[in-house]
């Protein structure tokens, strides 16, 4: 009885200690995410690229990795050789070589255009294996507070973005894919950690039975899955029209404040302010759905952002682009979670995870089209056009949240 008490105690040390590594490793995945993706229109202005030519490549990155996430996660299903992190550690090692070689790439090539789509793919679809690491840990017993450790992600981009955003301007965009190795080799260290120290736990820790069963989808097509829930695929148009705005300035900020006189140094504290707003929603969520329905929440964060998007849009300085980020500290924690968790709610056993895949996937197709839309408009139009296009998209995607979200 006495060991048994020992080993629970060490165990729940343990617990502890596994969600502080695993928060680290969140928390460099999206400073890396910051690196590539939120300054890629920086470095690729600084290499001769035009607005039009961001927009393709981003787009492409985005295409590439929703083709690369399912054979990724298949391998990781699949394979006798390769675990979940063995895979990460894999994509880790492949992401030091492009994001090192980017140092050395310093016009618009060929070669510049296909590393960084590749390295871009790979960094999207890094996340939702980084994201399955919690639930993994969780089946076999360790808990996971997903939310929290969730949250340090966007402490950690907020830290990261006011940092590079300092240093580009300082000392040129070459800081940005040195940032980049540094930050992956972090994170690969926290992943080496987190393994180890979930590796030495299942050696004290009792795994919980109710964690063994595994979840089967039902054994039908998408095609029968959208044909079955019409009002639900509806309602996921409506969240990628409103998500796209969300896409349109996380690829494209640079462009909107170099409009109204700003510069990287202000785009990355305001890449920082934003993160930090988002913090409080995502770390008390699950507090918020004991009071709020996921239905209301979805509704009243799609509202924030257009708010967020329309004030940006009249903004005639840096200094009121904060003001209409503040939307922020509701808009994007609550409108992700809600969306997600809305999908396990409203749909009949065996179809969630088709659920959860079409919100994503919705998600993912929205940063498609704000990418290649964005850069096309940026060129021919300004950044007030593409806000004002923004603006009237997530207006009509509101509008089709309000009508369905009740429904399904």
């Amino acid at each position: 009885m006495l060991q048994y008490i020992n080993n629970k105690k060490n165990g729940d040390n343990m617990n502890r200690f596994l969600n502080f590594t695993y928060a680290a490793v969140q928390g460099f995945y999206w400073m890396y995410f910051a690196v590539i993706i939120s300054f890629a229109s920086v470095f690729l202005l600084d290499r001769g690229y035009s607005n039009s030519q961001i927009g393709f490549i981003l787009a492409f990155a985005n295409i590439l990795a929703v083709l690369i996430q399912p054979v990724l996660a298949d391998i990781a299903d699949r394979s006798k050789k390769l675990s979940l992190i063995s895979v990460v550690y894999v994509m880790g090692a492949a992401l030091i070589l492009g994001t090192g070689s980017l140092y050395f790439m310093d016009q618009r090539s060929i070669v510049l255009t296909s590393v960084f789509v590749l390295t871009g793919a790979l960094q999207i679809s890094l996340q939702p294996l980084i994201n399955s690491i919690a639930f993994h840990f969780s089946k076999a017993g360790s808990y996971i507070n997903f939310g929290a450790t969730r949250s340090v992600g966007s402490v950690a981009y907020a830290l990261i973005s006011s940092i590079l955003g300092a240093l580009v301007l300082a000392f040129g965009t070459k800081t940005i894919p040195l940032t980049g190795v540094i930050v992956i080799v972090l994170l690969l260290s926290a992943l080496f950690f987190t393994d180890k120290l979930f590796k030495k736990e299942l050696t004290v820790h009792i795994p919980d039975s109710s964690f063994d069963e595994p979840h089967e989808d039902a054994a039908i097509t998408l095609l029968q899955f959208m044909k079955r829930n019409k009002v639900f695929v509806v309602l996921t148009l409506g969240i990628m029209l409103v998500f796209f705005q969300n896409a349109v300035i996380n690829n494209f900020l640079i462009q909107i404040l170099r409009n109204i006189g700003g510069d990287s140094s202000q785009m990355g504290r305001l890449f920082s302010f934003m993160a930090l707003l988002e913090m409080p929603g995502l770390f008390f969520f699950s507090k918020l759905r004991k009071r709020f329905s996921s239905q209301a929440m979805l509704k009243l964060s799609s509202l924030a952002f257009i708010g967020k998007v329309f004030f940006t849009y009249l903004a005639p300085s840096v200094g009121f682009v904060y003001l209409a980020f503040l939307f922020q500290l509701i808009s994007f924690p609550l409108f992700l979670s809600s969306a997600v968790h809305l999908a396990d709610e409203v749909m009949e056993k065996g179809e969630a995870v088709k659920g959860q895949s079409l919100v994503t996937g919705m998600m993912t197709l929205s940063g498609v089209f704000a990418s290649l839309l964005g850069g096309a408009v940026l060129d021919l139009g300004g950044p007030s056009q593409l806000l004002l296009i923004s603006t009237v998209l997530a207006v009509i995607g509101t509008v089709s949240i309000f009508l369905t979200v009740n429904r399904v």
